[in-house]
């Protein structure tokens, strides 16, 4: 469901049509929602599902059920294009025992719905992947789950025995992200070759963890957003709720035109308008102020001038 270009926004919204499971288009300037996750006809105009997938139009799209050996994927038909993006997920893994696995993963790949061993997506994939791995292998001292990116070159395989340990870039244990009350959400924000961020929301509402961020990092140009998930003797729910997708952007600053940053509000936003105010105030103060002041200087000259010609005249007299 990711849209083109300027604004790209996926949402996968439960039960925003009432009367009918038709594809539905809220407009906005900035924004596009997609409601429900099919079309009338029972399939996806923007999405590919594959494997033992489940879609429950009217709660989330299950990846991988609480049964042994399950996996399932979901890959986007458009790719991100985007220069600088902000990802946000609401998820949930959950399940009945105390025992579970596998994990989930969400990439931004070359490659796209490809099935395979890699938490349900293909081996040697070129681009990124989310790892949000639940069940350890070989990790001695991390405490899981354990949430990590990993960057593909095409040709690496992951490495699966020690739980991605040689592809890593970077993670953190995110112990209670399973079977939490409150909405699971990860938000993944990227500035094109300058920064990966990747915050998590699982320990209360409105809170968000930072995870890690990489400098320097390039996400492939054309990357198809995906999410996948497998179970092996262990098991869980893996559920993708919600999907929202958006362009950064700031207005260009001087040498910093080509940087980017939020588009949204918040404390960044909040401080950038008061700078743009207080720019735009003094400005017209500026503009005011010369105004006077040549007002003055014309009247200063009439005053001399009317002087000169009075004693001009008074002389010829």
């Amino acid at each position: 469901m990711l849209l083109p270009r300027p604004w790209t926004c996926l949402c996968l919204l439960a039960g925003g049509l009432t009367g009918t499971w038709g594809l539905g288009l809220s407009e906005h300037p900035d924004i596009k929602a997609i409601s429900p996750y099919l079309d009338s006809d029972m399939q996806s105009r923007w999405f590919d599902f594959g494997g033992d997938t489940i879609v429950r139009t009217d709660k989330y799209i299950r990846l991988a059920s609480d049964k042994p050996s399950r996996s399932g994927w979901l890959f986007s038909r458009v790719p991100l294009t985007a220069t600088n993006w902000e990802i946000i997920v609401e998820f949930k893994i959950h399940g009945q025992g105390n025992l579970y696995g596998d994990g989930m993963a969400m990439w931004l790949t070359k490659q796209r719905a490809q099935p395979g061993p890699v938490f349900g997506s293909t081996d040697n994939f070129e681009g990124l992947g989310i790892i949000f791995d639940t069940y350890k292998n070989n990790r001695p001292g991390v405490v899981f789950p354990y949430v990590m990116a990993v960057n593909g070159d095409g040709n690496t395989a992951y490495d699966k025995d020690n739980d991605g340990k040689a592809n890593e870039l970077a993670g953190c244990s995110a112990r209670g992200i399973r079977n939490q009350n409150i909405p699971t959400k990860a938000r993944l924000t990227y500035f094109q070759e300058k920064s990966l961020k990747l915050d998590l929301q699982y320990k209360s509402e409105d809170e968000w963890t930072e995870c890690f961020e990489i400098p320097n990092f390039k996400v492939p140009p054309v990357a198809y957003l995906g999410f996948s998930a497998e179970t092996g003797e262990l098991s869980d729910n893996h559920d993708i709720i919600y999907v929202g997708t958006k362009n950064l952007y700031q207005h260009n600053t001087g040498s910093n035109s080509g940087t980017a940053g939020p588009s949204t509000s918040g404390k960044g936003g909040t401080k950038f308008d008061k700078y743009s105010a207080g720019k735009k105030k003094g400005s017209w103060s500026w503009f005011f102020l010369k105004f006077v002041l040549f007002g003055l200087a014309l009247t200063g000259a009439y005053v001399g001038f009317t002087v000169y010609r009075t004693k001009k005249r008074g002389s010829r007299f």
